[in-house]
């Protein structure tokens, strides 16, 4: 949920021997190691990131960086957009890890929760101490300098510290005593599979995960609501963790059933199905009977594990009429709770050891109705969270960024006249000649300088973003004037921040957060 240091040339070890997850060709999908995606469309295929366009519709006045594709994809962003447009509560919060200086990569993530923030959103931005000094064994003399460096610069940017919340999680009690209660719904087998930890791993960093899941699930420790994390999708790990994590926390599952055994989604669907068609298949279509639906299936539905699991519940039903209805799973409630949920529940209900069944409440009902008694009964509630991913941005030199080579990337703490010669020297997406560029246009889709223009020097002109893409694939624009251009813009860019940065650090020891650890030196 960290971001961290540009990556380096050669990519880190997985952390603690672990491998890439799982059927992901050339995806690699570490917090902790060298972030790179080969292909993004396999994010999609391979982990179930949705793409961003199919959302961005139904976001108000969509940030830059959303209408120009360099946030490509999200999990589950709906509900923090329709909070957006209702004036409802959200969230925002992500994390970084003060392993050495903010540089624009991490601008980007600084963007996003400033517009969140200005969207109204409740943004949180937090200093992941704990995580650099377990993973990857900086000082606290050297997380402090770093840490100072990344809130300035956040500050900087944008970022309302009244407004908003500023921590160190080494200092935040309640993102540790939740990390606790968040550890006894975790497995070690799961940190095995999603990390690739093992005996060699040490309990110090597996602490820094539950750790960071608390600090995902911190905006709701007071209400629940939609909360999203805006993220490279390196950290989606650790995000598919902490919203398993916040249905794990929760007392009850609200689920669609259809008869009183339990089915899992690809069952439910077929149950749909025939529910549907009783009138072809029911002796009495108001009153369907399990066993016609077997039987119904048997014949209709195409061969596959769910046909034939759902089959062998509906025949073992019988007679059992097959009804829609909310379903009500005790997770982890109280008594006391369950007693509760079973007398708030109004209508035609069924009652049994391990779950009621509502016959006249829909699901968005019923989910209100189960948070509401779970938070009357000393639950969280917490609503599963949400996340943005963007796109890495190239290092300067081609390739990837490396902190090991401070050419192919800029630092936010870069003298400006630095950072102006940095671009001048860049690689860029150009012919072999001018007379080429001319003749088949420059090849911008490739080109770190044409990134800088997207993702920072345009701000928030499409038109200009735009002009400079349709320039160089036209051949109007050669490379030469166009690393000019954005040198100059890059070194405004540095010295305006550098000034806000100064004019933040003369006021800094106002801004509620400790930026100096009282812990032990080591």
């Amino acid at each position: 949920m960290t971001d961290d240091a540009p990556e380096d040339d050669v990519p880190d070890p997985l952390p603690d021997g672990g491998t890439e997850a799982a059927g992901a060709d050339d995806v690699a999908l570490d917090p902790w190691g060298s972030s790179t995606v080969a292909d993004y469309r396999k994010l999609f295929e391979e982990f179930g990131i949705e793409e961003f366009d199919e959302v961005l519709p139904e976001v108000p006045d969509p940030h830059y960086l959303m209408r120009r594709g360099v946030i490509f994809g999200h999990r589950d962003y709906r509900p923090v957009a329709d909070a957006m447009r209702n004036d409802e509560p959200f969230a925002a919060l992500s994390g970084f890890m003060p392993t050495g200086d903010p540089h624009i990569g991490h601008k980007l993530v600084f963007d996003e929760i400033i517009w969140h923030q200005e969207q109204g959103g409740d943004a949180h931005a937090l200093i992941a101490d704990l995580e650099a000094h377990s993973a990857r064994g900086l000082t606290w003399d050297e997380i402090d300098e770093h840490a100072r460096d990344y809130i300035l610069s956040l500050l900087a940017l944008g970022f309302d510290p009244e407004d908003g919340t500023l921590y160190r999680q080494s200092d935040n009690r309640e993102v540790q005593d939740l990390a606790f209660e968040l550890g006894s719904e975790a497995r070690f087998s799961e940190f095995e599979g999603i990390y690739g930890f093992d005996g060699e791993t040490d309990v110090s960093h597996m602490q820094s995960v539950v750790t960071q899941m608390a600090d995902i699930l911190y905006p709701q420790l007071d209400e629940p609501k939609p909360t999203v994390i805006p993220v490279g999708p390196d950290q989606d790990p650790h995000v598919r963790l902490a919203r398993d994590l916040a249905a794990r926390m929760r007392f009850f599952k609200v689920t669609e059933a259809f008869a009183s055994f339990e089915a899992d989604d690809a069952e439910r669907v077929l149950l749909r199905r025939a529910y549907d068609a009783r009138d072809e298949h029911a002796e009495d279509p108001d009153r369907p009977r399990c066993g016609e639906a077997a039987d119904w299936l048997r014949a209709e539905a195409e061969p596959s594990d769910a046909r034939t699991s759902v089959v062998e519940k509906l025949e073992s039903a019988g007679k059992e009429p097959i009804r829609p209805r909310t379903r009500f799973l005790d997770r982890q409630a109280t008594d006391e709770a369950f007693d509760a949920l079973v007398e708030a529940v109004d209508g035609e209900k069924r009652v049994y050891d391990e779950h009621v069944d509502a016959f006249d409440l829909d699901r968005g009902a019923a989910d209100e109705l189960a948070r509401e008694v779970e938070l009357d009964h000393g639950g969280y509630g917490f609503v599963p969270p949400s996340s943005i991913y963007h796109r890495f941005m190239t290092g300067l030199t081609g390739g990837k960024m490396s902190s090991s080579v401070p050419a192919s990337h800029i630092s936010l703490l870069d003298d400006p006249e630095d950072g102006y010669d940095k671009v001048k020297s860049a690689t860029t997406g150009g012919r072999e000649t001018a007379e080429k560029q001319r003749e088949l246009g420059g090849e911008a889709d490739e080109c770190p300088v044409y990134e800088l223009y997207a993702y920072l020097l345009s701000g928030d002109d499409d038109e200009f973003a735009k002009e400079v893409y349709d320039e160089c694939v036209g051949g109007e624009r050669l490379c030469g004037g166009c690393k000019e251009q954005a040198a100059e813009l890059m070194k405004e860019f540095l010295e305006e921040h550098q000034e806000k940065r100064e004019e933040w650090e003369a006021k800094l020891d106002e801004v509620d957060i400790d930026l100096d650890s009282d812990r032990k030196r080591t």
